[in-house]
C-alpha cells in the first residue's frame, strides 16, 4: 500500500513540474517585466507541494485507517458467523438431547401412571381391608361387650348361688350338729337298752335252766317233751333283734331329722363325667404316624387369586426330634412359592419360611419339640414387607424387608405334610411331617395379636378364612383324620 502511495506522489509531482515548465516562458516574460526571480517561485511551489503532500498523506492515512477498520469488521463478522454456526450446532444438539429426555420422561410418565394405577388399586384394596377390619373390630367389640355383660350376669348369678350355697352350708352344719347330738343321745339310749337286754337275757337263761330242771323231774305221762332251753334262748334273741331293728328304723325315720338336699347327695359307684373342653374351635385333627413319602394331604380348592397378605395358624404336637414340612405351595414355574420347610436333621433349631424361592427366613422351633400341644401362627404382609411368628400367643420372631410388594400367585398345588420338589410331587420321606395337626386354618389377611390370642384361647375364629381342614380332598398313606371339636378331646 505504501508503494502505491509513493507512485501516486511521483506522478503528481511530475505533472506539476510539467505544468510549471509549460508556464515558465510566460512567467519569465512577466518576471522580466516584474523582476521576480525563478527560484522564489520554485520555492513557493515546493512549499505548496509539501503542503499538498502532507495533506494528501493525511487523507491517505485516514483512508488506510478506514480500510483497516473495514477489514477488522469483516474478520469480526466472520468470527461472529463461526460462533453463530457453533451456537446453532450446540443448540441443535441440545434440542436433540432435550427431545430424547422428553421422550424418556414421557415413557417414565406412562410407567408412573401405570404404577400409580396399581398403587391406587392396592390402596383401594387396603382401604377395603381396613374397612372390613374396622367393621370386624367393631363387631368384635360389640361381641366382647355382650360377652362381658353376659359374664357380669353370670358372675352375679354365681355369687347368688354361692351365697345360697353358703346359707345352705350353714343350715346343713346346724342340721349335722343336731343330728350328731341326737346320734349321741340315741347311742346312750342304745347302750342302756343293750345293758337291759343283757340282763333280761341272763334272767331268761336262769329261768330256763330252772324250768328244765323241774321238767326233768316231772314228765308228762303222754311222753311229750317241751322245747329245750337253748331253742327258747335263740327264739328270744331273734325277737330282741327284731325289736331293736324296728326301734332303729323308727328313730331313723323320725321327722325331727332333716334330710340332706338332693344336690348334695352323691350317688354311689357313679363315674365322673367327662371334663368339658375350653378350646373348641379345632373341629378335627390330622394324625401323621410315621415318616413316609406317601403320607400327605391335598385340598380340593387352593388359592383362587393372588395373595398380598397371609396368616397360617394351627395346633401342633410332635414326639419326633425334628419338625418336618408343614405346608408346601407350588406352581408350574416355581415349586417353592410358599413353604414351611423342615427336615430330619440332628439338633434342629429352625425351619425355613419360604415365599418365592430363594427368599426365606428362619423360624425357631425348639419350643415345639416337647411332645405337647402348641399353637403357632405365621403372618406375612407384602404391603409392609414384614412377618410375625407366634407360639402360644407369644411373639417369638419377627422381621422386615421380606418380599415387599410380592404377590403369591393363584392356581398352584397345596400339600400338607410334604415338600414338593415338582408340581404336585417329588416327595422325600426325610422332609415329611410326623405328629398331629389340629385346627389348621389359612387367612388372606394379616391377623392382629388380639385375634391370634383369641384363636389360641378358643374364643372364636376371625373371618376371611380361605382354607380349612374341611376342604381336604385326599388323605394319603397312613394318615388319619379324626373329628374332635375340642382340643382337649383330641388324641
Amino acid at each position: 500500500f505504501k508503494m502505491i502511495l509513493q507512485k501516486m506522489f511521483i506522478y503528481i509531482f511530475v505533472g506539476l513540474v510539467s505544468l510549471s515548465i509549460q508556464q515558465n516562458p510566460l512567467h519569465e516574460v512577466g518576471a522580466v517585466e516584474q523582476r521576480k526571480p525563478f527560484f522564489e517561485r520554485f520555492r513557493r511551489l515546493e512549499e505548496q507541494f509539501r503542503r499538498f503532500q502532507e495533506l494528501t498523506l493525511t487523507r491517505l492515512q485516514g483512508i488506510a485507517e478506514n480500510y483497516n477498520i473495514s477489514y477488522n469488521i469483516d474478520r469480526r463478522f466472520q468470527y461472529l458467523t463461526d460462533q453463530y454456526n457453533n451456537l446453532t450446532s450446540i443448540v441443535n444438539g441440545f434440542h436433540k438431547v432435550t427431545d430424547n429426555e422428553i421422550n424418556n420422561l414421557k415413557t417414565w410418565m406412562k410407567k408412573l401412571q401405570k404404577k400409580s394405577k396399581k398403587m391406587d388399586l392396592k390402596v383401594s384394596g387396603l382401604e377395603i381391608l381396613f374397612n372390613e377390619r374396622n367393621k370386624q373390630s367393631l363387631k368384635e367389640t360389640k361381641e366382647q361387650g355382650a360377652l362381658l355383660s353376659n359374664l357380669t350376669l353370670e358372675i352375679k348369678d354365681q355369687r347368688k348361688e354361692i351365697d345360697s350355697l353358703a346359707s345352705n352350708r350353714n343350715d346343713l352344719q346346724r342340721d349335722l350338729d343336731t343330728i350328731q347330738d341326737e346320734i349321741r343321745s340315741q347311742g346312750v339310749k342304745m347302750a342302756s337298752i343293750e345293758e337291759q337286754m343283757k340282763s333280761v337275757l341272763q334272767n331268761d337263761a336262769f329261768s330256763a335252766k330252772s324250768a328244765s330242771a323241774s321238767q326233768s323231774l316231772n314228765q308228762t305221762p303222754q311222753g311229750k317233751q317241751s322245747e329245750s332251753p337253748k331253742l327258747q334262748l335263740e327264739r328270744r334273741q331273734q325277737k330282741l333283734n327284731k325289736a331293736t331293728s324296728h326301734w332303729r328304723n323308727k328313730h331313723n325315720s323320725s321327722p325331727n331329722l332333716k334330710q340332706l338336699p338332693e344336690q348334695q347327695q352323691v350317688p354311689k359307684q357313679q363315674e365322673a363325667p367327662r371334663k368339658p373342653g375350653t378350646i373348641c374351635n379345632v373341629h378335627s385333627v390330622l394324625v401323621f404316624p410315621t415318616s413316609s413319602a406317601e403320607n400327605f394331604v391335598t385340598f380340593k380348592k387352593g388359592i383362587d387369586r393372588g395373595i398380598h397378605e397371609l396368616s397360617i395358624c394351627t395346633w401342633l404336637r410332635t414326639s419326633a426330634s425334628y419338625l418336618g414340612t408343614i405346608l408346601s405351595y407350588a406352581t408350574e414355574e416355581n415349586d417353592n412359592k410358599l413353604v414351611l420347610h423342615g427336615r430330619n436333621v440332628t439338633k434342629q433349631k429352625t425351619i425355613h419360611f419360604v415365599i418365592g424361592d430363594p427368599a426365606f427366613r428362619e423360624l425357631p422351633v425348639e419350643l415345639l419339640l416337647d411332645s405337647r400341644w402348641h399353637h403357632l401362627c405365621i403372618i406375612w404382609s407384602s404391603v409392609h414387607g414384614k412377618y410375625w411368628f407366634y407360639i402360644d400367643r407369644r411373639l417369638v420372631s419377627t422381621g422386615s424387608r421380606f418380599q415387599k410388594g410380592y404377590e403369591i400367585p393363584s392356581g398352584g398345588s397345596l400339600v400338607v405334610g410334604q415338600e414338593q420338589d415338582t408340581f404336585g410331587g417329588g416327595f422325600d420321606s426325610s422332609e415329611s411331617f410326623v405328629g398331629n395337626l389340629a385346627g389348621f386354618y389359612i387367612w388372606n389377611h394379616a391377623l392382629s395379636p388380639g385375634e391370634v390370642s383369641g384363636i389360641a384361647t378358643g374364643k372364636g375364629l376371625p373371618r376371611g378364612m380361605i382354607l380349612t381342614l374341611n376342604d381336604i380332598s385326599t388323605v394319603n398313606g397312613t394318615i388319619q383324620q379324626i373329628s374332635c371339636p375340642c382340643l382337649e378331646h383330641c388324641m
